[in-house]
């Protein structure tokens, strides 16, 4: 059966927690590009597994999961006034590379195209 309110409720999440980390002073946050690459949520909403992604790499996704960390409290606090929650879920933060992955897929595809124009212009000659 569906869950359709934790799918509903893990995007709330995946939302308020980008503006909450926008504001948040943490030099730790703000050294590259990072971002919330999706929100995998309980289904009795009483737990939320978070991860993390950075296009500076790995180790600057798991220095910020070591910030995220440090202001767990925080974070689960503004999550539960601003989406008006009376049990704010535990929230577990995960460090992932999927955003460096998905820049090196596009890098390699594009390497492709111009190999193949290319060879196209060679063939012509």
């Amino acid at each position: 059966m569906p869950n359709y309110r934790a799918d509903r409720m893990s995007e709330d999440i995946q939302r308020e927690l980008a503006a909450i980390l926008r504001e948040m002073k943490d030099p730790r946050l703000h050294d590259g590009i990072i971002s919330i690459v999706r929100c995998e949520m309980a289904h009795d909403l009483s737990y939320c597994k978070i991860y993390i992604s950075s296009m500076n790499g790995i180790e600057t996704a798991k220095t910020a999961v070591k910030a995220l960390k440090n202001a767990q409290g925080f974070i689960r606090h503004e999550l539960g006034v601003r989406l008006k929650l009376r049990f704010a879920p535990a929230l577990a933060f995960e460090a992932t590379d999927s955003i460096e992955y998905s820049a090196n897929i596009a890098r390699l595809l594009n390497n492709i195209e111009y190999s193949e124009e290319n060879n196209d212009e060679n063939s012509d000659v």
